[in-house]
Protein backbone atom coordinates (compact mmCIF):
# COMPACT_ATOMS: atom_id res chain seq x y z
CA UNK A 1 0.00 0.00 0.00
CA UNK A 2 0.93 3.30 -0.82
CA UNK A 3 -0.04 6.77 -0.61
CA UNK A 4 0.72 10.37 -1.42
CA UNK A 5 1.01 13.00 0.66
CA UNK A 6 1.20 16.63 1.48
CA UNK A 7 2.71 18.59 3.79
CA UNK A 8 3.99 22.68 3.91
CA UNK A 9 2.66 22.33 -0.05
CA UNK A 10 5.07 19.36 -0.82
CA UNK A 11 4.04 16.15 -1.59
CA UNK A 12 5.72 13.16 -1.71
CA UNK A 13 4.97 9.70 -2.21
CA UNK A 14 5.35 7.08 0.91
CA UNK A 15 4.75 3.55 1.77
CA UNK A 16 5.05 2.31 5.71
CA UNK A 17 8.87 1.97 7.10
CA UNK A 18 9.79 4.54 5.28
CA UNK A 19 11.78 7.58 6.45
CA UNK A 20 11.06 11.11 4.83
CA UNK A 21 12.40 14.59 5.44
CA UNK A 22 10.31 17.67 5.41
CA UNK A 23 10.41 21.01 5.80
CA UNK A 24 12.12 22.10 9.41
CA UNK A 25 9.23 22.73 12.02
CA UNK A 26 10.82 23.96 15.17
CA UNK A 27 7.61 22.89 17.59
CA UNK A 28 7.68 18.89 16.86
CA UNK A 29 10.39 17.00 19.22
CA UNK A 30 11.92 13.59 18.39
CA UNK A 31 9.42 10.88 19.25
CA UNK A 32 6.34 13.05 18.86
CA UNK A 33 3.28 11.86 16.44
CA UNK A 34 2.09 13.21 12.76
CA UNK A 35 -0.82 12.97 10.53
CA UNK A 36 -0.72 13.83 7.50
CA UNK A 37 -3.59 14.92 4.54
CA UNK A 38 -4.01 11.93 1.93
CA UNK A 39 -4.34 12.72 -1.64
CA UNK A 40 -4.36 9.56 -3.03
CA UNK A 41 -3.99 5.78 -2.16
CA UNK A 42 -3.50 3.21 -3.91
CA UNK A 43 -3.50 -1.05 -3.17
CA UNK A 44 -2.80 -4.10 -5.72
CA UNK A 45 -4.04 -2.08 -8.53
CA UNK A 46 -6.56 -0.47 -6.96
CA UNK A 47 -6.87 3.62 -6.86
CA UNK A 48 -8.41 6.08 -4.26
CA UNK A 49 -8.02 10.11 -5.67
CA UNK A 50 -9.36 12.40 -3.47
CA UNK A 51 -11.00 15.72 -4.27
CA UNK A 52 -8.43 16.92 -2.84
CA UNK A 53 -8.20 14.97 0.24
CA UNK A 54 -9.42 11.38 0.57
CA UNK A 55 -12.01 10.49 3.05
CA UNK A 56 -11.13 8.67 5.47
CA UNK A 57 -7.54 7.85 4.25
CA UNK A 58 -4.64 8.74 6.82
CA UNK A 59 -1.09 8.51 7.29
CA UNK A 60 0.73 8.51 10.38
CA UNK A 61 4.40 9.23 11.27
CA UNK A 62 6.80 9.68 13.88
CA UNK A 63 9.42 12.03 14.62
CA UNK A 64 12.58 10.66 14.30
CA UNK A 65 14.95 13.95 14.84
CA UNK A 66 16.18 17.15 12.80
CA UNK A 67 19.16 16.80 10.17
CA UNK A 68 20.80 18.94 7.85
CA UNK A 69 20.31 18.73 4.07
CA UNK A 70 23.35 18.57 1.73
CA UNK A 71 26.08 22.06 1.20
CA UNK A 72 24.83 23.55 -1.65
CA UNK A 73 27.08 26.68 -3.05
CA UNK A 74 26.23 29.25 -5.31
CA UNK A 75 29.46 30.75 -7.02
CA UNK A 76 29.01 34.04 -8.99
CA UNK A 77 32.09 34.55 -11.20
CA UNK A 78 32.39 37.20 -13.58
CA UNK A 79 35.56 36.80 -15.89
CA UNK A 80 38.32 39.30 -16.23
CA UNK A 81 36.48 41.60 -13.38
CA UNK A 82 38.08 40.19 -10.78
CA UNK A 83 34.26 39.23 -9.12
CA UNK A 84 34.03 36.13 -7.45
CA UNK A 85 31.63 35.52 -4.71
CA UNK A 86 31.02 32.13 -2.97
CA UNK A 87 28.09 31.74 -0.44
CA UNK A 88 26.87 28.03 1.00
CA UNK A 89 23.48 27.45 2.74
CA UNK A 90 22.42 24.26 4.39
CA UNK A 91 18.83 23.38 4.57
CA UNK A 92 17.43 21.90 7.95
CA UNK A 93 14.74 19.60 7.72
CA UNK A 94 12.36 17.64 10.40
CA UNK A 95 13.29 13.33 9.65
CA UNK A 96 10.19 11.57 10.08
CA UNK A 97 9.35 7.83 9.72
CA UNK A 98 5.96 6.59 8.55
CA UNK A 99 3.92 4.20 10.58
CA UNK A 100 1.15 3.49 9.53
CA UNK A 101 -1.10 3.86 6.39
CA UNK A 102 -5.14 3.24 6.34
CA UNK A 103 -7.96 4.06 4.28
Amino acid sequence: MYAIIQSKGRQATVRQGDVLDIDLDDELAAGAKLTFDVLLVGDEGQVRIGKPHVAGAKVTAEVVGEVKGPKLISFRFKRRKNVRKKRGHRQHYTRVKITGITG
